[in-house]
């Protein structure tokens, strides 16, 4: 890395949730060898101080604050600290989530709600935390960790599914305010594909295998990577991986085609070989102490790089396509006619 780019971040304060393993552990990672200060959440004290440790080698600032981001107040007050200690918070990433690989007749309301009001909620806490510092200097950028799964939703993951909807719909409608308000804060969601992460080690699963990333996966730099690019040069919406956009696009175009393919391909698709023991620590309700790292068990498959694409600049693309489609089509359509001699045009 160059100084010019170091300097780019230097002095930026930065808060990553869910910063102790994954996705999380990786963006906080980046933003460290950018120079930025850093404030790093998630459950796990133990783990997240190991975290602190790494990113210090970079030679910023690291306060880690031990907190579940489904409690608000938490939340909020851990937001008065970093600003105390560090400084003016620049950028904001949510992207603390927890999930559950069941049907949902199997499922608990309990367990349900815990996945919604870690992967959801936790979103709208980290949001509301970072709006009310941002607001009084009118800047800033929150970046929300979305999914494929924003668009489109899987068997055996409905209640993640269902908050990573959730969280789209709640940032389109706060992006909405905002633009009414004419504030300068910025947001933007970066919509991933499948990543090899802990989560699948520590989920909690009602299945007899152990859960597995849907091919194809991309390790946690390569959505680090993305993050990154996201918070400096805010876009409405971020598509990680040729994979996440034909998903999306997909579910535009053929939704009762994919409800189908989903059900015959997706149970198989989210188990690997291996048998899940029986009493398989899972951090559902409280965290594992084991698995906190950056990558998960999926390596061997996991691509390190991903192409970003701009979710408007597709729309734009896929409408322009389908509608010179759609003028090819009608002048195809009409030829025959053009020449027959019977056309009302009259050519000359």
């Amino acid at each position: 890395m160059t100084d010019r780019r170091r300097r780019n971040m230097e002095g930026q304060v930065v808060v990553v949730t869910g910063a102790s393993a994954g996705v999380g552990r990786a963006t906080a990672r980046r933003f460290a060898r950018a120079g930025a200060s850093l404030a790093i959440l998630a459950r796990e004290e133990e783990a997240l101080l190991e975290t602190k440790r790494e990113l210090e080698f970079y030679g910023g600032r690291v306060v880690a604050l031990p907190l579940d981001v489904a409690d608000a107040e938490a939340v909020f007050a851990a937001t008065d600290d970093i600003e105390r200690t560090l400084g003016p918070i620049e950028v904001w990433v949510n992207n603390a989530m927890a999930t559950m690989f069941s049907p949902l007749s199997e499922m608990s309301p309990e367990e349900f709600r815990r996945v919604t009001e870690t992967t959801y909620l936790g979103f709208v806490h980290g949001t509301m935390a970072a709006l009310r510092h941002m607001r009084v200097r009118d800047r800033g950028v929150i970046v929300q960790v979305g999914s494929a799964l924003a668009y489109r939703g899987i068997p055996l993951q409905s209640a993640y599914c269902g908050a990573k909807h959730a969280i789209r719909g709640f940032t389109d409608s706060l992006r909405s305010e905002l633009l009414h308000e004419k504030s300068r804060i910025r947001l933007t969601m970066v919509q991933l594909p499948a990543i090899n992460t802990p989560q699948f080690d520590w989920a909690r699963t009602r299945m007899r295998h152990e859960p597995r990333p849907v091919a194809p996966v991309f390790q946690p730099e390569a959505a680090a990577n993305a993050i990154f690019d996201a918070a400096r040069n805010p876009r409405r919406e971020i598509w990680l991986g040729s994979s996440t956009v034909k998903v999306i696009l997909g579910e535009m175009v053929a939704p009762g085609f994919l409800d189908h393919y989903l059900a015959r391909t997706a149970y198989d698709g989210q188990q690997a070989a291996r048998t899940a023991p029986a009493g398989r620590a899972d951090n559902l309700f409280r965290p594992v102490h084991e698995h906190h790292r950056t990558r998960g068990s999926f390596g061997s498959e996991a691509f390190g790089a991903a192409p970003a694409f701009s979710g408007s600049t597709v729309r734009l693309a896929t409408a322009m396509a389908g509608l010179g489609l759609a003028v090819a089509a009608g002048v195809l359509l009409r030829g025959p006619r053009l020449f027959s001699g019977k056309s009302p045009l009259k050519l000359k």
